[in-house]
């Protein structure tokens, strides 16, 4: 028992060489935006982040905005579920998504 328990700690503890981990039931991930593309879409990860194009110009944080719709649907949450943690107003962005039902190909 002991040793599941330890298990069990060691996955709710962050890892930082990951672009991506779990605290408890939450999704962390850091993203590098690219505004303005032709179409939204996931890419693929990028050192510790994950690029992400977004099909709307930065201005006046309505590219976060568009992301944060394009991930609810993607993570089959609502919107109110994803918080931005930092760079609502930069390429540079985090992420955490409490309780996500479906995982998109990069996570898997």
């Amino acid at each position: 028992m002991a040793k599941k328990q330890k298990l069990q700690e060691d996955k709710d503890v962050k890892d930082t060489t990951k672009w991506f981990w779990w605290e408890k039931n939450v999704l962390v991930f850091n993203i590098l935006g690219n505004p303005s593309a032709k179409q939204t879409k996931i890419g693929k990860p990028f050192g510790n982040q994950l690029k992400i194009s977004v099909a709307c110009a930065p201005v006046n944080g309505k590219a976060t905005d568009h992301l944060v719709k394009f991930l609810a649907t993607e993570f089959g949450v609502k919107v109110k579920d994803i918080e931005v943690v930092f760079g609502r107003m930069n390429v540079n962005k985090q992420v955490r998504i409490a309780s996500p039902q479906k995982l998109p190909r990069p996570f898997k």
